[in-house]
């Protein structure tokens, strides 16, 4: 799992490493534009030119260092340095001097095309940027996206320019890159949409920072899932095990017309290897839902309509010796709902999941989750999100993190943020980002499998956060997995629960 940093995590673990470690600054600066020369000349086509476009400050120097490399090499180089030279850093002015041996003169970003076979560094502005590009600086950013249009490839230093690095919004204009050389560690720009897909490939490399000289930042870090991560939260299975070993996770969910969201949620849940399921819904459902997934088990609730006051008894007797609560797909709401899932919550003391109209149901008063007994985890994608925190929807996708943070911390939950980068923030603070997925999931069901194979993953024993980030992984990797095979079009929810096996088949599991 990788630590993702602000801009001023940045600059304080670069001061860190020249005043505590004895890394000058120089020093970094020479490995990170060897290494961006690297990255380049990878990209590169025989016969290829390299165009180097520079920045008055020390990402420039990293793109100056780079040009010097790669001049080094006998590659053709063209320099394009944007901005007042009498702004140069030390160390930039310091790597310019440099180039003189090489006989090459900067050029203004008008004055050459690049094409295909070319590549373009990106090294105009780093972690710093905090307003749009303006002037030839965005003059420049627009010659890149042309270059690129045009079939060359583009290698950022850092960020691309234009990209703020702490939310992974752009500026306008933006440098779209095909390869981002990230320094010594992730940003958060790139690892949260837009960004990461302006950075396209992030390429972390080890310039000489060491990790410690990364403050720990209680309540405000934000770590990247790796697969590795995830793979490894789940211990392979011994031989002298039943099904009684692996919990029994109780799905309370499903109505008229809606059997499909327990269904597609008990098969999420036995996918990802639950021992038994057992889903509470109205009798008049039960067999629906069973004639979907025969292994699952059902407890009828006799009453009619929404859920009220008039269930909790049959709940309650329902969620006796089960090992965690899955709540809300498909549920029948009603002026009740939430009065009843109070009392529940705060009797059985077993981790509970809350999706779809739970959710709703909870967004009604949000003591609820003061009440429980149990660990919550909440699974809200961006409306649900609305509901419960009063934020429009359009400013909460701007603020993703810092709402999510804040709710988790406030409510003392888990929080399972869905979308592009689906965002697992804890009630310590601490905010986990999810690389898997892709836009074949936006389709009805996946949230409910989604909920299922959580629930499966905390019933065998795995703690929070722990559980969501590895549910949340493995689910967006199975749609992966499927979409590699099937393409994006017509992917849908039982596929991604069907396709679980493929995930747990690449880690041995």
């Amino acid at each position: 799992m990788r630590r993702a940093l602000t801009a001023a995590r940045m600059r304080a673990a670069d001061l860190a490493a020249e005043t505590r470690f004895g890394m000058p600054s120089p020093l970094l600066m020479e490995n990170a534009g060897r290494f961006l020369a690297d990255a380049a000349r990878e990209l590169g086509a025989p016969g290829g030119r390299y165009v180097v476009v520079c920045g008055p400050g020390n990402n420039g120097g990293d793109g100056l260092v780079a040009a010097r490399f790669l001049l080094a090499q006998g590659l053709r180089v063209t320099l394009v340095l944007v901005g007042d030279r009498a702004k140069l850093t030390p160390e930039s002015k310091r790597n310019l001097h440099a180039l003189g041996p090489f006989g090459i003169q900067p050029q203004p970003p008008g004055a050459l095309e690049a094409r295909a076979g070319d590549v373009v560094v990106d090294a105009v502005f780093g972690t710093g940027l905090t307003r749009a590009p303006a002037g030839e600086f965005a003059e420049a950013i627009q010659h890149m996206l042309r270059w690129r249009a045009a079939g060359a490839k583009v290698v950022a230093a850092d960020l691309p320019s234009g990209l703020h690095t702490d939310t992974g919004e752009p500026f306008t204009p933006c440098v779209e890159a095909d390869l981002t050389l990230t320094f010594g560690f992730l940003k958060q720009g790139q690892v949260l949409e837009p960004g990461a897909t302006l950075c396209g490939e992030v390429r972390c490399v080890d310039i000489g920072i060491p990790n410690e000289a990364v403050e720990p930042q209680a309540g405000a870090e934000m770590f990247l899932v790796e697969e590795a991560d995830a793979r490894e939260a789940l211990a392979p299975r011994r031989s002298d095990t039943h099904k009684g070993t692996y919990g029994h996770v109780l799905v309370v969910a499903g109505s008229h017309g809606k059997s499909g969201a327990a269904a597609m949620s008990a098969l999420g849940a036995l996918r990802a290897g639950v021992g038994l399921v057992t889903v509470a819904t109205r009798s008049e459902v039960v067999e629906s839902v069973l004639g979907h997934v025969p292994e699952a088990m059902g407890w009828p609730l006799e009453n009619r309509g929404p859920l009220g006051m008039a269930d909790l008894e049959p709940l309650l007797e329902a969620a006796e010796k089960k090992d965690v609560l899955v709540i809300g797909p498909g549920l029948p709401r009603g002026e009740e709902t939430t009065k009843l899932l109070g009392e529940l919550l705060s009797r059985v003391n077993v981790p509970a999941v809350l999706d779809a109209d739970a959710l709703n149901a909870v967004a009604e008063d949000l003591d609820v989750l003061r009440r429980a007994k149990g660990p919550l985890v909440l699974t809200p994608h961006p409306g649900e999100m609305a509901r419960l925190t009063g934020v429009p929807t359009k400013d909460l996708q701007r603020a993703r993190v810092e709402v999510a943070r804040d709710f988790a911390r406030t409510h003392g939950v888990t929080l399972v943020l869905k979308g592009a980068r689906t965002l697992i923030a804890h009630g310590d603070g601490t905010v986990y980002v999810n690389p898997t997925g892709n836009p074949g999931m936006a389709t009805g069901g996946m949230g409910d499998v989604l909920s299922g194979v959580l629930g499966a993953l905390l019933g065998q024993g795995l703690k929070l956060p722990v559980a969501a980030w590895t549910a949340v992984y493995a689910h967006g990797l199975s749609a992966d997995l499927m979409v590699a095979k099937r393409g994006r079009l017509g992917l849908i929810a039982t596929d991604v629960a069907k396709g679980m096996c493929n995930v747990w088949t690449r880690w041995n599991r």
